[in-house]
């Protein structure tokens, strides 16, 4: 199997991929859901900053420091930079962010690398449903030096209309911050690994396909 292709395959194996009905936040009726919460042992985050790596390394991203937005991204940076290290003998900082501005001790409002103009950063989040997280980290990561933005890599993109929109958050991502969001999977790659058979979901593969077709955006 590809890396992406035991991604997915992981995903299922860790109850963060599944099937079946449900509502989303957006309203929608999705035919599969992604809950990134169910990632819980050491063992699993070891193997997901492996998927991370893999996607950086396939992907030429150049990058010095990877940046985890608080919270979730935190244990994500630091996995991918592991990985980096272990997998590819890649060695690159790591920071992350606080949501508060600590005023004792070093203080600061972040955590590990201190951040340099001309510095890459690549930022290292789970899932990108409407870009808020971005939106975020932007003016953050710009605000503390004149760093240069490199990419963010998530584990899925939905290649879903945001609301309002005929583009996806990665598309929107682009336009609006010239940020190139790098997917481990889309879903695309969901669907062909149903039709494939990597994962055994074929019941699903119509709905999937239908919901593509209906709120689905190009790459």
């Amino acid at each position: 199997m590809t890396y992406k292709e035991e991604f997915i395959k992981f995903m299922v194996d860790c109850g963060v991929l599944t099937f079946g009905s449900f509502t989303l936040k957006s309203g929608r009726i999705a035919p599969y859901f992604i809950n990134t919460g169910n990632y819980k042992t050491g063992r699993q985050l070891a193997q997901l900053g492996k998927y991370y790596a893999a996607c950086i390394k396939e992907n030429g991203i150049e990058v010095d420091t990877l940046f985890g937005p608080a919270y979730k991204g935190i244990p994500l940076s630091v996995s991918a930079a592991t990985a980096l290290a272990n997998e590819y003998d890649i060695e690159v900082n790591y920071c992350f962010d606080r949501k508060e501005v600590k005023d004792h001790g070093e203080g600061g409002m972040f955590v590990g690398k201190t951040l340099e103009n001309g510095e890459k950063v690549v930022i290292i989040e789970d899932v990108m449903t409407s870009g808020k997280a971005l939106a975020e980290v932007y003016p953050k990561l710009k605000g503390a030096a004149d760093v240069d933005i490199t990419g963010m890599v998530i584990t899925v993109d939905r290649m879903e209309k945001a609301l309002g929109s005929d583009n996806s958050a990665v598309q929107e991502a682009y336009s609006k911050y010239g940020v190139k969001v790098y997917a481990i999977v889309t879903m695309d790659d969901i669907i062909k690994a149903i039709k494939d058979g990597v994962i055994p979901f074929a019941q699903y593969l119509d709905a999937m396909l239908a919901y593509r077709k209906e709120y689905g955006v190009e790459k």
